[in-house]
């Protein structure tokens, strides 16, 4: 047993070099083409501007130099087009980070911000929000309300799942699929009360779009999407460690529930406040966190921050195709990504079941 530990700590320690360079090419490419999505969605549309004259609106705009649009092309940028485009960076960073964080805290690759019932509790705070009318915080109100029943949703979630001073994985997926279940019946009380304005207004947030993006909404959701995204880096060397398993973890210095709980109210941040703002929007913290990890292998110093890019390397690019495959009408951005993401999961599924030999 400690020969092959110190052989596994050799092998990672000598290929540790070539991830550290295979994490740096990943990040400068992430970057670029998060970049190149930013300008492509800010340019293309019902009315195209050029790119060259985005960057000169915004350089004009930072006291930079460049030239100001017509009124037309100003107002489209400024007030319909970025406002989308942070709104989408925003929403993608904050769920593909919360996807690697659940993942990491439960030692499952399965885990997501869904499955245990995060995005359906804060779904049961917007939707109520709506269907009551509740104005009490404003344009925040939404958001509150999204935050407060997904933070309530995931600790009822962790507290059902704790046998024995132990959160058992399984035992917290089946609760996830009990309390989703729940929720979903939950939402259909207040659609039942709701009228036609609020039931069309509910269905449209429940396919999750970013059509209703605004400065307003932006601030609305950037407090929480900074705050966990910068919270969560801090913890990427204990869930190195906590990969090794709970007992390893505890010996070398980690308060693994301490850790959990941590992180659980980080995932419940940033996924409360993303689907506050744009429904539900699945597979994303799905989808990017194993894409970067077989890319690059599970290290979280890595994982943590480069799912945030890829997350919204996804919601931008995803959101241009939303808006422009099938123009002028547009799709819902969440339909969307479920297209993609079930074949995904679905091939995820049967490639874990054949490594591992089967589930029993």
């Amino acid at each position: 047993m400690t020969t092959a530990s110190y052989g596994t700590s050799a092998t990672e320690a000598g290929d540790a070099p070539a991830r550290r360079g295979r994490a740096f090419v990943l990040t400068v490419a992430l970057s670029a083409a998060l970049l190149v999505g930013c300008l492509l969605s800010a340019g293309l549309g019902a009315y195209d501007i050029p790119l060259g004259d985005v960057l000169s609106s915004v350089q004009h705009r930072a006291g930079l130099g460049g030239q100001a649009l017509d009124r037309v092309g100003e107002s489209v940028l400024w007030n319909v087009r970025l406002p989308r485009v942070v709104l989408a960076l925003l929403v993608g960073s904050s769920l593909g980070c919360a996807g690697a964080l659940m993942q990491g805290v439960f030692g499952n690759p399965l885990a997501e911000p869904g499955v245990i019932g995060i995005s359906s509790g804060a779904a049961v705070g917007a939707v109520a929000s709506i269907a009551l009318g509740l104005t009490f915080f404003g344009t925040w109100t939404i958001t509150v309300c999204a935050f407060v029943s997904g933070l309530a949703t995931v600790l009822l979630v962790y507290a059902l799942s704790r046998s024995g001073g132990r959160t058992e994985v399984v035992t917290l997926i089946l609760t996830g699929i009990a309390v989703n279940a729940f929720a979903g019946a939950l939402i259909g009380v207040f659609i039942f009360f709701a009228d036609n304005a609020q039931i069309t207004q509910i269905t449209f947030w429940q396919l999750g779009s970013l059509s209703q993006a605004t400065w307003p909404r932006v601030l609305a959701v950037l407090p929480c999407a900074v705050l966990g995204l910068l919270v969560a880096p801090f913890h990427a060397r204990k869930l190195d460690l906590l990969a090794l398993g709970e007992r390893p973890a505890r010996h070398l210095g980690v308060d693994v529930e301490r850790l959990r709980i941590v992180l659980v109210l980080v995932v419940a941040l940033l996924t409360a406040a993303a689907v506050a703002v744009a429904g539900i929007i699945s597979f994303v913290g799905l989808l990017v966190p194993h894409l970067l990890r077989m890319a690059n292998g599970p290290g979280h110093r890595f994982l943590v921050p480069g799912s945030a890019l890829g997350g919204a390397l996804v919601l931008v690019a995803g959101d241009l195709a939303a808006r422009t495959v099938a123009a002028p009408a547009e799709l819902p951005l969440g339909v969307l990504t479920a297209l993609l993401g079930s074949p995904f999961f679905f091939w995820l599924l049967r490639r874990t079941r054949r490594k591992q030999g089967g589930w029993a």
